[in-house]
């Protein structure tokens, strides 16, 4: 591997050196779910390939960027990647830890050896050649085959908002967000109301902090389980036999059943149902792990949308004004493969990808997909970029033995 050294008694740096590496297999971009679950899946057919991790570790999103509380909000088994399942005495939600610890067993179980601090700048296709190539920091890379398992979640989304930068608080992204015990005792505005937004708020009551959530958009509240069974199963299970609104309805009248009406709560559904919502936009569901009890009895307050932040608070649409003593950004994630993955117009500002169909002769499966897209048994949405295959968590662990097949052929 290349490396940039710089003599101290030199006044002109020297240029950075950089190797030049043939991949026999395919190169991958991520050592996430979707890296290893592929890698282990080639591993299987004997093809060798290359993981490619712009961090310092395995999982890096999990190990660097998510809070201490966090849990996996499906049954262990949904998660599972292939070939290797979840120790038997995890429970049925691991713990950010436990789902650390077995990705890192998996990568070692399966002799996967991502090359660590590698960021592609770039990566370009050559139709003379027929081969990528794919340059970092410090290294060349060059392989007929790229897979980016860099998934929907790679970059936090900081939203503009009026005000912000004269706020005299802390503020922070949820990727920067460990424990409601750094913010104990505190006034804290929660920018957002997603799965990350309510479990934040939910963190900071048990730190004795007084959370101020803010709802920007319409959003569907499931309950995680019903009748002790996983309402995604559940979903999973009934939208193989009845049509999608019909499930969509039934669910409804579950969470309607369970949690009562939301609506009351500042917390107003969309009009279409949880999972056609899913498919159409990518937005998630919220799965309900406590917040909604902490809202009924006023520890979280539900706000209207923020109006503009202000030295030492914030002015909301509905006329209100408060102090708050930091800012929670809990906004999301945006994948960042548009800004490196170069000759392709595929993919909107969110770099979610476009839905084309031309060109099949040079198509192969480009995947990105949550967790629940996966499991809903989509049919893979066709692009015609050369040689690539984009995925994400979910889709790797249903569809990483799918994706040699092209390979192979």
């Amino acid at each position: 591997m290349g490396s940039c050294k710089q003599e101290q008694q030199q006044q002109t740096p020297k240029p950075c050196s950089t190797t030049t590496v043939l991949v026999q297999g395919p190169i991958l971009v991520g050592a996430g779910p979707s890296g290893l679950a592929v890698s282990a899946s080639l591993s299987k057919q004997n093809i060798p390939s290359l993981i490619l991790e712009k961090s310092d570790c395995i999982a890096s999103l999990w190990q660097h960027r998510t809070y201490d509380r966090l849990k996996l909000h499906l049954p262990k088994h949904f998660c599972e990647l292939p070939f290797l399942g979840f120790p038997e005495h995890f429970p049925k939600y691991p713990t950010k830890h436990q789902f650390i610890s077995y990705m890192e067993s998996y990568a070692a179980h399966f002799n996967i050896k991502p090359r660590f601090n590698q960021n592609v700048h770039t990566a370009n296709f050559d139709p003379l050649s027929g081969f990528w190539t794919v340059r970092t920091d410090d290294s060349v890379y060059i392989s007929r085959w790229l897979i980016v398992a860099t998934g929907e979640n790679a970059d936090p989304v900081v939203p503009e908002i009026l005000g912000i930068d004269r706020f005299q608080g802390r503020v922070v992204h949820t990727s920067g967000y460990k424990s409601g015990f750094q913010f104990r005792n505190q006034r804290v505005l929660v920018v957002g109301c997603g799965n990350s937004g309510m479990e934040v708020s939910l963190d900071l009551c048990r730190h004795n902090a007084i959370p101020h959530m803010v709802v920007r958009n319409t959003v569907h509240v499931l309950p995680r389980e019903i009748l002790g069974f996983s309402t995604f199963g559940i979903a999973m299970a009934l939208v193989k036999w009845i049509p999608l609104k019909l499930v969509d309805k039934i669910l409804l009248l579950a969470a309607n059943f369970t949690l009562g009406n939301t609506d009351q709560l500042g917390l107003k559904r969309p009009k279409t149902g949880p999972i056609e919502l899913k498919n159409a936009t990518g937005k998630t569901p919220v799965l309900d792990v406590g917040a909604l009890s902490q809202i009924r009895c006023g520890k979280i307050k539900v706000m209207e949308r923020v109006k503009e932040i202000t030295r030492n608070g914030a002015r909301f649409m509905d006329g209100q004004e408060k102090e708050f003593d930091s800012i929670v950004l809990a906004t999301g994630y945006k994948s960042n493969v548009p800004t490196w993955l170069k000759s392709c117009d595929f993919f909107t500002k969110d770099g979610m990808p476009r839905f084309l169909t031309a060109g099949r002769e040079r198509m192969v499966f480009i995947l990105l997909a949550s967790q629940e897209e996966a499991s809903l048994e989509r049919p893979l949405t066709p692009l015609i970029l050369p040689k690539t295959l984009l995925i994400s968590g979910g889709q790797a662990r249903n569809y990483a033995r799918t994706l040699v097949i092209p390979i192979l052929s």
